[in-house]
Formats: C-alpha cells, structure tokens, sequence
C-alpha cells in the first residue's frame, strides 16, 4: 500500500467517513426504542432492500452475482454468517458485563486479525503489533477497566470476545473476497444472510420485530443508512486496498467517535478520556499505516566510470 497515490490517499477518505459512519451506530441504538436483536436485523434487512434495486437495473451487476461461482458465494455466504454471530454475541453481552468490558473486548478485532493472520502464515510486521497493541490501549484508556468475577459477568466477557473474533473472521473473509468482487455484490450476499440468520434468531428468542413508533422507524432508517451502508459498505470497499490490519485498526476509533457524536448530539459531555484516547488510537494506527507500506526501493548504485 503506497500511501502517497491517488487510490490509497482516497481510501483513506473513504475509511474516514466509514469510521464517522459506525460511530454514529452506539447513540443511536440508544436512542432507538427496539430490541437490540430487532435493531441488528433490521438494519441488515433494510440494507439489503436498499441495494436490491441496484442488483437488479444494474445489468452488470445481476451478471456479476450470476457469475460469483461457488467459491466466492460460500465465502460471501460464510462473511454474512460470521457477522449475524458478531451481532448475536456481542449484543447480549452488554446486558450481561459491564459495557465497558464488553466494548473494551468486542474491540479486539484488530489483534485477532493479526493472530490469524500469524497463523496463517503471514508475518506482521513489529510495527504491526506495536500499533495495534497502542491503538487498543486507547480503547481500554476510554472505557476504562471494569473486571467482575461473577458467573454472568463472565459469561458476557467471553460473548463480547468471541464477538471480537467473529467481527475478525468477518473482515478476513472480506478482504479475500473482494480481491475479485464488487462491493454490492459481495455486500447484497453478505447482509442478505446476515438478515435471514438473524430473522430467525429473533423468532426462535420471541423478539419483536414490530409494532414501534414512527420515530423509531426513523432511527432505523438512519442507523442503516450510516452505520451500516456508509460504516460496514465503505470498510468492505476500503479493505481492499488497505488491507484487514490498518481497517481493523481503524475501526478502534468508533469509541472516541462514539463518545463526540453523543456530545453534539444528545448534549452528553465526553468522559475527559475520550481526548487522550483518541491520540493514542490514532497514533496507534499511524504505526499500522506505516508498518503496511511496503519499503521504498533502493535506486541503483551508479554505474562506475
């Protein structure tokens, strides 16, 4: 990744506005009078019906999908899969730990990545764990370290973590896929299994899926249309070119993010740690940046005479 071109520089707007976009999701699932498991699919749900159109008056598009073969279609099937789990783990782990915890743990998405990565046989850089090492204790700076020995609590730590892992698998399988595929394509498929799975988590748990006021209908609308076509679209367009660590790693600024956007929005003061946290994640992940870039090449030494 060649930070100086015309393509990374773009991505790295692009993944901006993918970070304002999620970190619009935590105050206004607060805000939003629904189920957590309602919430979840449904801003899946409509996300697919949003991009149903496109599929279908976008000829390319509808040959694209009708050509994905069966690789590409189990493994966009498998991202959708690992990220209705994200939602069903971590979601009711923050009734059950503190949110601190659970925000705190759901948040190692990018350090599982690296380990995967490592298991996989790629060698991250130093820099690589540096960074994203930093980058997490910023998070831990912003929620602060709230541990509890109760059985319940517990329990919610290990589903806030295992949540981490399926957001991780999530993006790994992401960036495979989109080396050869659009990112409609690749995210109709996606949310559309993502919607079903949990559309049947919420009937078989007896959620309710409807029956809410029209400001909450609203909410949803917007929750969509930030959080999820702007927030996860724009990190599943951006991973391909940036690559799962420094997305991952910038996806760590969705607290601070959080913390601000509730601070203009609903008049919420940001905890004094919100500042610092935000230096530190960034500076985190300027170490991931540079860790990515490949070295420049050594000119030739000149020709004796």
């Amino acid at each position: 990744m060649l930070l100086d071109s015309p393509q990374a520089r773009f991505d790295l707007l692009l993944l901006a506005v993918a970070v304002a976009g999620i970190s619009l999701s935590g105050p206004l699932v607060a805000a939003t009078a629904a189920p957590a498991l309602a919430i979840a699919f449904w801003r899946n749900a409509m996300a697919t019906a949003s991009l149903t159109p496109v599929v279908l008056l976008r000829g390319t598009l509808r040959r694209e999908l009708a050509a994905l073969g069966r690789r590409r279609l189990l493994l966009s099937a498998a991202a959708g899969a690992t990220l209705a789990a994200h939602f069903a783990l971590w979601l009711p782990s923050l009734s059950m730990t503190s949110v601190a915890s659970s925000v705190a743990l759901v948040t190692t998405t990018p350090i599982w990545i690296t380990v995967l990565l490592w298991l996989r046989g790629h060698r991250p850089d130093r820099r690589t764990w540096i960074g994203t090492g930093v980058a997490f204790a910023g998070v831990v700076l912003l929620t602060g370290v709230d541990l509890s020995v109760s059985a319940r609590a517990l329990a919610g730590d290990a589903l806030a973590l295992a949540g981490g892992l399926a957001a991780a698998v999530y993006m790994l399988i992401g960036n495979e896929v989109r080396r050869t595929t659009s990112t409609t394509s690749y995210t109709f498929v996606c949310y559309s299994v993502t919607a079903g799975l949990l559309l049947v988590l919420c009937l078989a748990t007896g959620t309710d899926l409807a029956g809410y006021s029209t400001e909450t209908w609203i909410k949803l609308l917007l929750l969509t249309a930030t959080a999820q076509l702007l927030g996860h679209s724009l990190l599943n367009r951006v991973v391909r070119g940036l690559g799962p660590s420094v997305t991952s790693t910038a996806i760590l600024l969705e607290a601070p993010g959080a913390a601000l956007i509730a601070a203009v929005w609903l008049g919420q003061t940001p905890p004094w740690p919100a500042y610092p946290a935000l230096g530190v994640i960034l500076w985190g992940l300027a170490l991931v940046i540079r860790a990515e870039r490949p070295p420049r090449p050594v000119p030739p030494a000149p020709a004796a005479t």
